[in-house]
């Protein structure tokens, strides 16, 4: 039973950082899942991968917990996200390449 220890990543539906600085320990499926013949729905056997995630709020807890349970573990370490930063008076500014229209 492998699992990955990482951070996530905020979604599209979030304009905060909510949620994206604590650590997740999740396990990796270990079947492929199948569609159920009558729904349509995607099914697997496997209750561990689908409905088992950790939530740890240091790096070291998750892989603690990990190595004192001898779960194999994959350490996924994101890199911090590019800062851009702008200015609304930047569109405006004299020595902008192309000219700001609506």
């Amino acid at each position: 039973m492998l699992a990955r220890i990482f951070r996530p990543s905020k979604t599209a539906m979030q304009s905060g950082r909510a949620k994206t600085r604590d650590w997740v320990l999740e396990f990796e499926p270990k079947d492929a899942r199948r569609p159920d013949p009558l729904m349509g729905w995607t099914i697997t056997s496997d209750t561990e991968s689908s409905q088992v995630r950790l939530s740890f709020d240091t790096k070291e807890e998750a892989v603690r917990y990990a190595e004192q349970h001898g779960i194999a573990f994959q350490l996924i370490d994101s890199t911090p996200p590019k800062r851009i930063l702008k200015a609304y008076a930047d569109n405006f500014a004299f020595g902008r390449r192309t000219p700001w229209t609506h």
